[in-house]
C-alpha cells in the first residue's frame, strides 16, 4: 500500500471504530492484537499485514472491502 492508502485505510478504521462505539483498546482486544499497535496503525504510522486487517475488519463485523480505500 502506497502512502495515501495507508492513510485513507487508517481513517476508515477510525471512523467505522467511532460509529461502533469502540475505544481503541476495545477494538484491539476483540482483533487479538495489542492496542499500541493498533494505535500506529490508526495513525498511520505502520503497515499491517493482510492478516490483521482481516481480524480488524471481522472485530469491527465489517467487509474487508469497508476498510480498503479501492
Amino acid at each position: 500500500m502506497d502512502s495515501k492508502a495507508t492513510e485513507k485505510t487508517a481513517g476508515n478504521l477510525k471512523r467505522i471504530r467511532l460509529e461502533k462505539g469502540l475505544s481503541q483498546a476495545d477494538l484491539a482486544d476483540k482483533a487479538g492484537i495489542n492496542s499500541n499497535y493498533y494505535s500506529k496503525i490508526e495513525r498511520s504510522d505502520l503497515k499491517p499485514s493482510i492478516d490483521v486487517l482481516e481480524k480488524i475488519a471481522k472485530a469491527l463485523k465489517v467487509k474487508s472491502s469497508d476498510i480498503f480505500p479501492f
